[in-house]
């Protein structure tokens, strides 16, 4: 029996890459195969990932939602 290799050294200001995050995405939310997940492209990946990665605006602002709020009111 051999020893599990060692872990490869981060390099200096280099991040590693999340793969539980990763697996977690495309097996739990997209349920993709291990065969499909593993058949991505780093490309595929982050396009994959991008719409539920991307930073959301805040809400409307006090005036727009004043503005919504006569276009739409809750009661007539």
């Amino acid at each position: 029996m051999s020893a599990a290799a060692p872990a490869p050294a981060k390099e200096a200001g280099v991040a590693a890459f999340p793969w539980d995050e990763a697996m977690a995405l495309c097996f739990g939310t997209l349920r993709l195969s291990p065969k499909d997940f593993w058949a991505l492209s780093p490309r595929e990946l982050a396009a994959l990932a991008s719409p539920l990665s991307r930073a959301r605006g805040g809400g409307p602002s006090r005036a727009r939602l004043g503005e919504l709020l006569q276009l739409y009111p809750d009661r007539r």
